[in-house]
């Protein structure tokens, strides 16, 4: 993998390409018959998590506009290496597509030195798929209710606290680190193979803290088997309205998971063309709009659903995210 200065200059180099391109293209003869099978996503996570549920979700919709289905192919490991390793070798013939986001194309380079693909070279986009902000959990019974109150039960309690996240390198270990950095403490990180065991003893008690999506973050939350800390956003969420936000206690802080749909390189531009349009009819169906704004999770416009938005999205996490932590010495690992 290149290293970072260059990534970012790839990076902001393919928003600027992809900016010069429609969203959507007139149909030609390379596109006739696409897709005449049904096309494969992988997703680089285990079944059941948050990623993997949007992913079925917005895939189902997409096949209904492309006329076949969309089979899912869950292939964890590694935050999405493994993957993500298996799309990029496939023929880049639009049949074979890959889910990623911000944990694949922009924590994974904070995590490895040595990347096994370049998140900008390698990959062409397809389309954003969703975001949804990250919230600071913590088990039922820690005796706080709010930022302030966590950072001071934190600091008298740094030597013993632990946090739980789906993986080393994953959103919610990215999220913590993130949130750990801006405090200035260090914490027993304590990963998973996954978002359901991390959550699980986080409810049990065997860990204190961790930060999630609300997709699977809410109904535990409503449950009373956690308690909700902080939003680490600007905004509060409409489901959580007595849940402040980490601006709020004054960090600097708008963590927030998003995905993506990506094709490999060298994918002929009608095909991608036809995959986003699929997308933009996905994103726009009302009943899928409903059903993830109940989860927090936000789709994009219909018209936002283009490669430039992910080149930007992946630009600006290398830049801001990555560059931040480096240069104060934290790193995912």
């Amino acid at each position: 993998m290149p290293p970072l200065p260059r990534l970012l200059a790839h990076g902001l180099a393919a928003l600027a390409t992809a900016l010069l391109l429609p969203a959507t293209a007139t149909a030609t003869t390379a596109e006739t018959g696409f897709p005449s099978r049904p096309v494969t996503l992988v997703v680089p996570f285990p079944a059941g998590g948050p990623s993997d549920a949007l992913a079925r979700a917005v895939a189902q919709k997409m096949a209904a506009d492309l006329g076949q289905p969309i089979v899912i192919e869950n292939l964890g490991g590694a935050n999405g290496v493994i993957g993500l390793g298996k799309a990029l070798k496939a023929n880049p013939d639009g049949y074979t597509i890959a889910f990623g986001g911000i944990g694949t194309h922009v924590a994974n380079v904070a995590l490895y030195k040595k990347l096994a693909y370049d998140p900008v070279a390698d990959f062409a986009p397809i389309g954003p798929a969703g975001a949804a902000p990250l919230l600071l959990l913590a088990r039922a019974d820690l005796p706080a209710t709010d930022l302030r109150s966590f950072v001071a039960w934190l600091a008298a309690h740094k030597d013993k606290a632990s946090y739980a996240s789906a993986g080393i390198g994953s959103i919610s270990h990215y999220g913590c680190v993130l949130l750990l950095s801006a405090l200035g403490q260090a914490v027993t990180h304590v990963p998973y193979k996954g978002v359901a065991p991390a959550m699980n003893d986080l409810m049990g008690g065997q860990t204190d803290f961790m930060c999630d999506q609300t997709t699977t973050a809410l109904p535990q939350v409503a449950g009373g088997r956690i308690k909700s800390i902080a939003v680490l956003s600007v905004a509060r969420l409409a489901q959580l309205p007595q849940t402040g936000t980490a601006a709020e206690a004054g960090l600097a802080l708008d963590v927030r998971s998003w995905n993506a749909l990506f094709a490999p390189r060298n994918t002929q531009q009608p095909v991608l063309a036809r995959l986003t349009r699929a997308l933009q009819h996905a994103v726009a169906d009302p009943a899928l709009r409903r059903q993830m704004e109940g989860l927090g999770v936000q789709l994009p416009a219909p018209q936002d659903a283009a490669p430039a938005t992910v080149s930007g999205l992946i630009a600006k996490g290398l830049r801001d995210d990555v560059l931040a932590l480096r240069a104060k010495g934290d790193y995912l690992d």
